[in-house]
């Protein structure tokens, strides 16, 4: 078996080694076909509008690649003649730039001299004449030849991608069957779905991100024109531009039109205001645009975002940093449809690797109560505790019980989830969102479970009866657990659920029920006597008894019981308790059992 294991990650390893050659060494094939079905999908919904219009199959896809090829054709026209201004512009900033130089200089200490040196002219009036080589100028066929071996590589390169993006789009159904074909023709439910999600995905991500970019290069060229920087149209053109490249490239656009707001600018606002209109638009763009537009749609972590793009530039340079977040997708939409790529979703996908109950129950054993604090605040902005409970809390429980009952768990670590549960619990109820103030360090040893820990503790801010004495009757909710510690918990939950929602709820355990009448009030102030089982156990088997002895002392309550599935089959939580006027399954149905009887006493 240990032979056969290793013999697999061998082979892993070397066929990861074999497509990662395959990336680089043929990457002047692989690039035109990407950056050409990438751009089929950014062209599609444009194809389907013109299809719609009558332009029919063909005259649709060429009419849609001839207008995107007019667009970059403008975009890289008007970027050149503005380039080719702001180098003839440069003597004139010159005398300006040295300026900066020399105050910069000087407020580092002498650390720039050489730089300002260089831009120096000889002023020297003696000394050794200098020698000044002149190349002879270009003839009319070499100038051709050196502009045409230096725009002959992208022109064919753009001009395989505009090729292979119109076949692409003449064949995209039949591309896509061939790839269902190969791929899935076993399960042409789940490829579909796959080729579907991909698509919808990326066409949603490419338009939306192009429709924003293209927004925030005009927002840029307009704020720049009105603030007085030379070539505002370049900036913001180059802005647009440089931000599909994630996180970086608007402010590597940004850094360059500050440095040429400095030279021209006697003092340092231009610059400065520079940077501020691109922090604002920037801000507005991805803060309050982008969310609203696709927000979360790509379905990428950050962090993924960041090591793709490092990935891909690595293997095909600069275009490999713009294609780094679709191709990124890919995996990933791949990786959640096709279970042995399964792991590309949890490493790049934005779910969370583990649920809210396993967070909360790798937390408590880690004694980071702090986080479990933090993460069940921001639950609650949309949900109530009584959710919380259900999802969230019991579920965790459930992970410690099957931990305990298998031996994985020391008697160290026990105490350890006992203090983060516990602290985690109070501060909750209390609405704190801060570390609680670390209290006894507690053992398995302690005789004290969760719950009765919780309402010690309780008691210590609302009093020993946890209400009045004297109250009206049919206002007060016990709650008590059938015995065993998690149902003593399970009770105190409910508790801090009903006093959240406005009722007089106590914790009161069997015994004190079933006993003598219990100090905390009279028998028929109580409206509703609560019985609460976690999870199953042989305790069950005393509900009915139970019911019939609590009917004789509180004949003027509502008795329901709360039996929770915990860790046991779902048909031991569900069904009637004889005796019981109510049976819930949830903190959920509890606290609706609650709401009913507000309603009726309206």
């Amino acid at each position: 078996m240990t032979v056969l294991a290793t013999r697999n990650r061998a082979n892993a390893i070397l066929a990861t080694a074999a497509v990662l050659a395959l990336l680089y060494f043929a990457r002047d094939v692989l690039v035109p076909v990407t950056l050409a079905v990438i751009l089929s999908l950014l062209v599609a919904p444009l194809v389907r509008v013109l299809r719609r219009a009558g332009l029919g199959q063909t005259g649709s896809v060429l009419a849609a690649v001839f207008a995107l090829a007019a667009f970059f054709a403008l975009a890289v026209a008007m970027i050149g003649l503005q380039l080719a201004k702001m180098t003839s512009s440069l003597p004139m900033y010159e005398e300006r730039i040295r300026q900066k130089l020399a105050a910069l200089d000087g407020l580092t200490a002498g650390q720039l001299n050489a730089v300002t040196a260089a831009l120096q002219h000889p002023v020297s009036a003696g000394g050794p004449v200098p020698v000044e080589i002149r190349t002879p100028p270009l003839s009319a066929i070499e100038l051709v030849q050196r502009v045409l071996g230096t725009v002959w590589g992208p022109l064919a390169t753009a001009g395989i991608v505009f090729v292979v993006l119109v076949f692409v789009l003449l064949e995209r159904e039949s591309l896509r069957d061939r790839f269902i074909r190969i791929a899935g023709v076993g399960d042409i439910h789940a490829t579909s779905l796959a080729l579907n999600d991909a698509g919808e995905r990326l066409s949603r991500y490419f338009v939306s991100q192009l429709l924003v970019n293209v927004g925030v290069g005009c927002a840029l060229g307009l704020g720049l024109w009105l603030l007085g920087l030379p070539l505002a149209f370049f900036w913001g053109t180059l802005a647009g531009l440089l931000r599909f490249v994630p996180y970086v490239g608007v402010w590597i656009a940004a850094l360059f039109a500050a440095m040429l707001g400095a030279a021209i600018d006697p003092g340092w606002s231009l610059a400065i205001g520079t940077l501020s209109l691109v922090a604002a638009v920037e801000l507005i763009a991805s803060q309050l645009v982008e969310p609203q537009l696709y927000g979360h749609a790509t379905g990428l972590s950050p962090l993924s975002v960041v090591v793709s793009a490092v990935f891909w530039s690595w293997l095909w340079g600069p275009i490999g940093l713009l294609v780094s977040t679709p191709l990124t997708l890919c995996l990933v939409v791949a990786g959640r449809h096709i279970e042995t790529l399964s792991s590309l979703d949890v490493l790049l996908g934005d779910h969370h690797a583990l649920t809210m109950a396993q967070r909360f129950y790798q937390r408590a054993l880690s004694g980071d109560s702090e986080e479990i604090i933090s993460s069940a605040h921001a639950y609650l902005e949309h949900s109530s505790l009584a959710e919380y409970c259900d999802e969230v809390l019991i579920p965790a429980l459930v992970l410690t019980r099957a931990s305990r009952n298998f031996g994985s768990i020391t008697p160290e670590q026990q105490a350890t989830v006992r203090d983060a549960i516990v602290s985690s619990i109070a501060a909750i109820a209390r609405g704190d969102r801060k570390q609680p103030r670390r209290r006894r360090r507690t053992t398995v040893l302690d005789p004290a479970s969760l719950g009765r820990q919780l309402r010690t503790e309780r008691e210590q801010l609302v009093g020993p009866f946890q209400g009045p004495l004297i109250v009206a009757p049919g206002t007060v909710m016990l709650c008590a657990g059938m015995g065993t510690p998690p149902d003593s918990l399970g009770a105190e939950l409910l508790v801090r659920i009903l006093r959240e929602q406005g009722a007089d709820a106590r914790h009161l355990s069997l015994d004190e029920l079933l006993g003598a009448p219990p100090a905390q009030t009279s028998p028929n102030a109580v409206a509703l006597v609560y019985l609460v089982s976690s999870f199953p156990s042989e305790e069950r088997n005393r509900a009915a008894p139970a019911l019939e002895q609590l009917r004789q002392k509180f004949s003027g309550a509502s008795l329901i019981t709360m039996f929770l599935r915990g860790d046991g089959p779902l048909d031991q939580a569900i069904g009637s308790v004889p005796g019981a006027d109510e049976s819930t399954v949830s903190f959920r149905e509890a606290a609706h059992v609650f709401h009913a009887l507000q309603h009726r006493n309206i």
